[in-house]
């Protein structure tokens, strides 16, 4: 695939919000003949800073306008877990409604119906924790943001946090109890 065809599908699909992308979305985007041009087209890119991969089969648009928001870890935690329930919680969602004090910069903290797993990248650290939960029970216990991914509420980060074993020290119990 040539460098300007390239740069010309990525900016129309960065102008639609979408800069994250999967190594099966990138052969559907360039139409490539076989496995090896795709790769060796991706080793071009990436080399010249058009993409950048940011974790195994996952890959941002580096020229996109959108890629220096806060949401770009959570579309990379969507994209490696592509498939599964996947939600913000433990210390992450605690933190966002001022439940414990200290905040997580440059990490989030996602409960996955998928494998457990921790992924370091240059947009922040993404620690997937397993969750044997119904996805009803899931369902039921989180909240649609503007965000990519939904976060537990209040009582399901908790509940989340205890389950796991994480330790609960932070927690200020009269802020879990304003509503």
């Amino acid at each position: 695939m040539r460098l300007e065809l390239a740069i010309t599908r990525l900016n129309d699909l960065d102008s639609k919000g979408r800069y994250v992308f999967l190594h099966r979305d990138l052969s559907k985007i360039f139409y490539e003949d076989s496995i090896r041009s795709l790769n060796d087209s991706l080793t071009r890119f990436v080399k010249s800073g058009l993409l950048e991969r940011v974790a195994r089969g996952v890959y941002v648009y580096g020229l996109s306008k959108n890629k220096r928001t806060s949401k770009t870890i959570e579309y990379i935690a969507t994209a490696l877990r592509r498939g599964d329930y996947n939600y913000i919680s433990l210390e992450s969602a605690l933190s966002s409604y001022g439940v414990i004090s200290q905040i997580p910069i440059d990490r989030i903290t996602v409960m996955t119906t998928g494998v457990k797993g921790t992924y370091k990248t240059d947009y922040g650290v993404i620690e997937f924790t397993h969750t044997k939960r119904s996805i009803k029970d899931i369902l039921n216990q989180v909240i649609r943001t503007d965000r990519p991914l939904r976060i537990a509420s209040k009582v399901a980060a908790l509940r989340d946090l205890k389950r796991v074993g994480r330790n609960t020290h932070l927690i200020d119990m009269e802020a879990m109890a304003d509503d």
